[in-house]
């Protein structure tokens, strides 16, 4: 059924019945076809840093070298995803993510093959190039999806919000599943999983042409530049960071901290209820008819995540780390929903697809940095030590956003006030 949040009638609109909430959202017209392949093919990004830093840290014993191959992993995607994104926003996504799911699934069984024949460092940083550099970015490109889908309607902010829970019941189910086969099966079987799940998963994704967002061809260039040159996007990715290093440090941390008490399959449990608290308070987020302009709610949120996530290091039990865990996860998603939903006014429909990717690159580099550091701390320092990284991370970029939130204001209140005269009546989201 089509979703009638579309419709020019504002009585129509604005009824109960038709209040834009996640069932409405879901009986949106093609969505289905998209959101479960989707599903499938962002599956593997939750698995990747959790397989490399188990296999490398098995086959060398050393977290800091562990945490510096995912490091290169994530560093590589970072900068080849916003790439990614402008060739999908210009040639399609079909055409992005084909050969994108050949290469990763080489180069990520080729990385496996080298830690298990114990080879140099060096060569594990080259075979984890370009399986970060071939990442699929089905996140964005499902995102991109919904904006075609859905265009101005009022769905889109919970939109925002489903796709925000979705990331994070794969980063629930995605790390569990990681440790398990790591710990379980052999501490290869992760990152062989991983690589079977992209493959499958982004063939399947990419077979879904008729809801792909249509391509801008060479007409991008002068009619969508480069959503980097959007000021509020620069102070987004610099947000984005901030949240990757409480990822990246929560990952390392929590498998040392799981090691050194004797009970490493600890970790997928206590990284699954950091990810679950993200996701629950996803639904929640969604689930609000927000009154308040996004970039005041992104800014008291990201103060919440900073606070919490500064409190980490403090905790010496798992009842203790499990619970501050679970209170970090619920300060992620709102930044995280909020971020998102800030692209839609900020970004051209042109360029959105590469936005989104600016974003979650910005989260993979800031992972990449956080488990290299909070791997060379856990190796030097104390045990806990790496937690000191999630909490400078969000300090650090808490003070870009106070500094620079002025930036993201103005567009995106242009646009709404645009959008709201003469159009469509106010809707809220339940």
């Amino acid at each position: 059924m089509g979703s009638t949040v579309t419709s020019t009638e504002p009585a129509r609109t604005a009824t109960k019945s038709s209040r834009p909430g996640y069932g409405q959202l879901l009986r949106t017209r093609g969505a289905w076809t998209f959101l479960l392949p989707g599903f499938a093919a962002r599956q593997p990004f939750a698995m990747l840093t959790i397989s490399i830093v188990l296999l490398v840290q098995h086959t060398t014993g050393s977290y800091g070298a562990a945490g510096a191959t995912a490091a290169v992993t994530g560093v590589s995607m970072a900068l080849f995803a916003p790439y990614s994104g402008r060739l999908a926003d210009r040639y399609g996504q079909r055409a992005v993510l084909v050969p994108g799911v050949l290469v990763h699934t080489l180069a990520g069984l080729t990385l496996t093959g080298l830690a298990l024949a114990h080879a140099p460092l060096w060569a594990l940083f080259a075979a984890a190039v370009p399986t970060g550099a071939s990442v699929p970015q089905a996140g964005p490109m499902v995102r991109a999806r919904w904006g075609v889908t859905l265009k101005d309607s009022p769905l889109m902010t919970t939109a925002a919000a489903f796709e925000s829970v979705t990331d994070e019941l794969t980063f629930v189910v995605g790390p569990l599943l990681a440790t398990a086969l790591c710990t379980t099966v052999t501490p290869a079987a992760g990152l062989v999983t991983e690589s079977a799940l992209t493959l499958v998963g982004g063939l399947l994704f990419a077979a879904q042409k008729r809801t792909q967002p249509p391509v801008t061809g060479g007409h991008a260039r002068v009619e969508h530049p480069s959503a980097l040159r959007v000021p509020g996007v620069r102070v987004l990715i610099a947000t984005f960071l901030g949240i990757g290093s409480v990822f990246g440090g929560m990952q390392v941390s929590l498998a040392a901290f799981t090691e050194s008490i004797g009970e490493p399959g600890l970790n997928g449990v206590l990284y699954g209820t950091f990810a679950a608290g993200n996701m629950l308070s996803g639904v929640v987020c969604g689930a609000i008819a927000w009154k308040n302009a996004p970039q005041h709610r992104l800014l008291v949120g990201y103060i919440a995540l900073a606070l919490a996530a500064s409190a980490l290091w403090t905790a010496h039990s798992v009842l203790l780390l499990a619970a501050l865990g679970l209170l970090v996860g619920m300060c992620i998603a709102p930044a995280l929903i909020t971020g998102y939903t800030l692209v839609e006014g900020l970004v051209p429909a042109g360029a959105r697809t590469e936005a989104f990717t600016w974003l979650t690159g910005a989260v993979a580099l800031g992972q990449a940095a956080a488990v290299t550091v909070a791997g060379q701390l856990e190796d030097r320092l104390w045990g806990g030590a790496g937690f000191l990284v999630p909490m400078a991370g969000t300090v650090l970029a808490l003070l870009t956003l106070v500094a620079l939130r002025s930036r993201l204001a103005s567009p995106a209140q242009g646009r709404t006030v645009a959008r709201g005269v003469g159009h469509r009546a106010h809707v809220t989201v339940d």
